[in-house]
């Protein structure tokens, strides 16, 4: 297993990050405008709808984390880095690989694979299971991205998707419901998955399964459906619409958030001069925090394989 990560893992360079220059300017854009057509994803999604202003420090002016997110750091960093291996554990599992648990390091990741293989989700299809897929669909004038941690298939039947949690709390059904990632993954799925399923996809056919490695044994499972689908459509549509139509340059400042408490976990809050010192990660719910956990992507670095 060891030749399978890093040694430092995938955000050893975490703090050095944080003490880089804090601008960082894509070559395919002019600084405070997006570009034409802008790779959409659930967090970018909800950046804006958590706060305007952040999605706008992030994605128009590209300033990247001048602040730590959570204090301790090191606890941050060492659970992102557990996050991400064993996102990387599964897939190389799911994918037929051997996976030697004595090899693991670290109390969460041990603990996390254990109950992966003690507690799978009930009820996959197993026909055809495809870890980590990615999928793209326009939407408007602009694009939908999305990276499933898993598609379990079932030809002409039914699909699920498993998406699996490492944050240190379980999220309410509720919360998650709000959260742009059922959203999104729902609706991208359907729209661009009918190469995969072998056909059209229905919404009835499509269900998300979140699995929690902290709560193994109590996924929230979300069914789906075509009058859900449709105000997916709209909402996402509408959306997507509201931040291109957003003032650019850069005396241009977009409204903040009107919930302070996700300033304490928001790595832009000296920018918006509230306050400097990072909330502590054992006091975030896992509806601020989330955000911090996921693992995003831009349109450069992956093959998009629906369009």
């Amino acid at each position: 297993m060891t030749d399978a990560f890093p040694t430092g893992g995938p955000f050893s360079n975490l703090t050095a990050v944080l003490n880089a220059p804090k601008t960082l300017v894509s070559q395919t854009k002019t600084l405070g405008l997006l570009p034409d057509v802008f790779q959409f994803s659930q967090n970018s999604l909800q950046d804006y709808v958590d706060c305007k202003r952040r999605f706008q420090l992030r994605y128009a002016q590209g300033r990247r984390w001048p602040a730590a997110p959570t204090e301790p750091l090191t606890v941050h960093e060492e659970r992102l880095e557990q996050g991400a291996e064993f996102h990387l554990l599964v897939q190389r599992h799911l994918m037929g690989l051997t996976v030697h648990p004595s090899s693991l390091e670290g109390d969460h990741l041990a603990l996390w694979w254990d109950n992966f293989i003690r507690y799978p989700i009930p009820d996959l299809p197993q026909t055809e299971q495809l870890p980590e897929v990615q999928l793209s669909t326009p939407i408007g004038s602009q694009r939908l991205l999305a990276r499933f941690d898993l598609l379990a298939i079932e030809p002409g039947e039914r699909i699920v998707i498993a998406d699996w949690k490492t944050t240190h709390s379980r999220p309410s059904r509720q919360d998650l419901n709000e959260r742009l990632q059922t959203r999104v993954y729902l609706y991208t799925l359907v729209e661009a998955g009918e190469h995969l399923f072998g056909g059209p996809i229905q919404a009835e056919q499509v269900s998300l399964t979140y699995w929690f490695a902290e709560a193994p044994q109590s996924p929230i499972t979300f069914d789906y459906d075509s009058l859900q689908h449709a105000f997916n459509k709209d909402y996402l549509a509408d959306l997507i619409a509201e931040i291109m139509a957003q003032p650019a340059g850069l005396d241009e400042v977009w409204p903040l958030t009107s919930a302070l408490h996700q300033c304490k976990y928001c790595v832009y809050r000296s920018l918006c001069n509230r306050g400097e010192k990072a909330g502590r990660i054992e006091d975030a719910d896992a509806s601020v925090t989330d955000f911090n956990f996921d693992f995003d992507f831009d349109l450069d670095t992956i093959e998009a394989i629906a369009f």
